[in-house]
């Protein structure tokens, strides 16, 4: 399966996730806009970007390279809908990483939720319905996703599905290091 071409949807009780729309601006909107929500996006190695879009255009314009981006294979963006509310409350980035660091071909997964569902029974459901398909998805040999020491919530979830925290460092582009990466698979 080649993520590319076509791109997969997950469904729970409660959740949606699909690719990303145009239509889903203004939710995520209130996604990006939502400054308790940006300590825990992660923008690690995204050339400056911290992902606080403050209003319609720049979220557009977001949505715009996010377009650019999955047609040019980099990293796709799918959209979590909450189905209870019918409401677009985050998204969830992946891609593959080639790097020279021990993440070299490991997938990078990176869940953005309003701060409202910063909690671990939530997140623990969106992580569970998107990792165990990621190594196909992605054909990497393992997942890393970013939670620092204050994201109390999102490692207690993640913990729950099964990522360890990982003992390396994340080495950027620019020779950066970056901690707080846990890892689940091989």
């Amino acid at each position: 399966m080649n993520i590319y071409e076509k791109c997969p949807e997950f469904e729970s009780e409660k959740f949606l996730i699909r690719l990303f729309q145009n239509e889903d601006c203004d939710d995520l909107l209130k996604v990006y806009s939502d400054k308790k929500a940006l300590p825990f996006f992660n923008s690690d190695n995204c050339d400056g970007d911290n992902f606080y879009y403050a209003t319609e255009e720049r979220m557009a314009e977001a949505i715009g390279f996010w377009h650019m981006s999955y047609e040019n294979g980099w990293f796709v963006r799918l959209s979590i809908v909450d189905k209870t509310v019918s409401s677009v409350i985050g998204t969830i980035e992946l891609c593959l990483r080639v790097s020279e660091d021990k993440f070299n071909n490991m997938g990078i997964l990176r869940v953005d939720v309003r701060s409202d569902y910063e909690q671990e029974d939530i997140l623990c459901d969106i992580f569970s319905l998107i990792t165990p398909k990621l190594e196909e998805m992605l054909g990497c040999k393992g997942v890393l996703t970013k939670a620092p020491i204050y994201a109390v919530e999102r490692i207690k979830a993640i913990q729950k599905v099964g990522f360890t925290k990982s003992e390396h460092l994340l080495i950027g582009k620019t020779g950066y290091a970056y901690d707080g990466y846990w890892t689940i698979g091989s």
